[in-house]
């Protein structure tokens, strides 16, 4: 009996289908339908998260057929199997939220899991939101068998009242019903017309941003991330993607040959470029560690110094996902960096061509949604790493996000040992302008889970004090955020790191245009309280728990969060 798969045949899957001694193994494909010729060919895995929970995934099961006819055409074998999938919008403001960062991981894990047992030999993965994306590359790049990915992408924007909006203006509406300046019958009406349909939600949240990313990294298609969830278009790019994976088959093009350092920084200039959601700084990290590429937050800050602002969508801006997309998409706003040097134009795609080949044809259509370099609309990209003594080992802002009153402030912190008193203070009106709103304990041990931060921000904003109050927290922030918020504070809370040794009324300094963020306390003092710090209680967790086990494994925000 041979022991060398190599032996079986050029087919990772030779060594469940081929042999005498494969007879049992062939009988269970032919349980399901399969014939013979079906597994002479590659088997080729679809990887579809599709559920009912989550507008980015509902209408994913055409494009998965789609896909599969695609393969199919091109002389593969499709079979399809599913990936969990959380909808960050349903799972915030309780303790869902600890939930999706932990899903990221058990993701890739259950791609590779499910790989690695049934021999496949390449794969697709149909995905759309959050921490599916990176989740899927993660497993790509650890995998490193022929792979391209199919995103569901965006929603529609919504309407109400005439004017366009999305989901981040219903959150912030809620903030206006608090103060008294809508009525909950005109709220009941937003929340019909806010989300209209399947997609990613219509704004630069995290979910779009990181198909933007995956788009400049070379892992799918042209216009892969942008076209509209509604449009025949997005049908036929998956079924062009099925025939495309066979291609990468045939010609061994494997993700470790398109994910290089390079193309990590291609993906962080136009995370730069767009204003991207702090989360990209979590999620590139952890995808580049599976490929044994160093991506540091300095990286991110050297980037971010050379690459100028060009696209300013919703919840910063005025414009929509649909509206970047008419006006050319990443390939355009690609080309207009690449025209400037500003980002590496040989990197391999799965396109089979170069990045800069790709997008070589396409230009700006319209330059009051994608900015020209020589008209930017600031000479530096749209995250800011802050360093200082209440974040010695770095946090992060969207600062392409906040107002330009609060790009320089000082005040008074206000202090809270969870997400949910924050919320009550400020919506009840203990935060008063000038405040500095400080949660902790929310980071990705402390949470654990490292809770996003949405609704503190929405209220904020809501509540009129978007231009006088900042947020600082070793949580996170969904990309839907704005405003003068900090996160991913290292170290973390939980750790006892020197946001742990905040107290009510000590000044925080927050200097976005220095990079700096300092807590005006006596180095002494700090070392007193430091000697008498101990954590809170209700930090326990119950032992063998998920959670608990997340907690045990999981490294720092400022190297992405990823198990150690």
């Amino acid at each position: 009996m041979s022991k060398d798969p190599n032996e079986r045949g050029a087919l990772r899957s030779a060594i469940m289908t081929q042999g005498v001694d494969r007879a049992t193994h062939r009988s269970l494909f032919y349980s399901m339908g399969w014939e013979l010729k079906d597994l002479n060919r590659p088997l080729v895995a679809v990887v579809n998260s599709f559920n009912e929970l989550m507008p980015g995934h509902v209408h994913l099961q055409p494009l998965c057929q789609a896909i599969k006819v695609g393969i199919a055409e091109a002389g593969g074998t499709p079979l399809e199997f599913p990936s969990i999938a959380i909808c960050d919008g349903l799972a915030t403001g309780h303790r869902g939220m600890r939930m999706p960062m932990p899903s990221r991981e058990m993701i890739a894990d259950s791609i590779e899991l499910m790989i690695v047992a049934h021999a496949f030999d390449a794969m697709v993965l149909l995905t759309n939101c959050d921490k599916v994306t990176p989740g899927m590359l993660m497993a790509a790049a650890r995998l490193n068998i022929p792979s391209i990915l199919v995103t569901g992408g965006p929603m529609e924007t919504g309407c109400f009242k005439g004017k366009k909006v999305c989901y981040t203006d219903l959150i912030e509406a809620e903030g206006s019903v608090e103060k008294g300046l809508m009525s909950e019958a005109d709220l009941s009406e937003f929340e019909k017309g806010a989300n209209v349909g399947p997609g990613a939600c219509a704004l630069m949240g995290t979910a779009n941003c990181m198909n933007i990313l995956t788009e400049a990294l070379g892992m799918t298609l042209a216009d892969g991330a942008l076209i509209p969830a509604t449009f025949g278009a997005r049908v036929a790019l998956a079924r062009q993607s099925g025939r495309m994976i066979m291609a990468l088959h045939d010609n061994r093009i494997l993700p470790g040959s398109i994910m290089t350092k390079e193309a990590f920084e291609n993906a962080i200039a136009v995370d730069m470029a767009i204003g991207g959601s702090t989360n990209s700084t979590l999620h590139l990290q952890a995808i580049a560690k599976e490929l044994d590429i160093e991506l540091s937050l300095e990286t991110f800050s050297e980037i971010s110094a050379q690459t100028p602002h060009l696209v300013l969508l919703k919840p910063a801006g005025e414009h929509f996902p649909r509206d970047f997309y008419d006006a050319g998409g990443v390939p355009a706003l690609m080309n207009e960096l690449n025209k400037h040097g500003k980002i590496h134009s040989e990197c391999l795609t799965v396109s089979g061509k170069t990045t800069g080949e790709k997008i070589s044809n396409r230009s700006i259509s319209d330059e009051t949604v994608i900015h020209p370099v020589d008209r930017p609309i600031s000479s530096k990209g749209g995250i800011s790493v802050l360093n200082g003594n209440l974040a010695p080992e770095g946090s992060v802002i969207k600062s392409s996000a906040v107002a330009s009153e609060m790009m320089v402030h000082s005040g008074p912190a206000r202090v809270f040992d969870r997400e949910e008193p924050a919320l009550e203070a400020i919506f009840s009106g203990v935060i008063k302008p000038g405040d500095v709103v400080v949660i902790r304990y929310e980071g990705p041990k402390g949470g654990p889970g490292m809770r996003e931060m949405l609704l503190p921000t929405s209220a904020i904003i809501g509540m009129g004090l978007g231009t006088s109050v900042a947020l600082v927290t070793d949580g996170r922030f969904s990309g839907a955020t704005r405003g003068a918020c900090i996160g991913h504070v290292t170290p973390e809370a939980y750790l006892g790191g020197p946001i742990a040794l905040v107290e009510e009324g000590d000044t925080i300094h927050i200097d976005i245009p220095n990079r700096s963020i300092t807590l005006d306390v006596p180095e002494d003092q700090l070392q007193k309280r430091q000697s008498a710090w101990r954590l809170p209680e209700g930090t326990e967790l119950e032992k063998g728990s998920l959670l608990e086990r997340y907690r045990r494994m999981v490294g720092p925000a400022t190297k992405g969060a990823v198990f150690e």
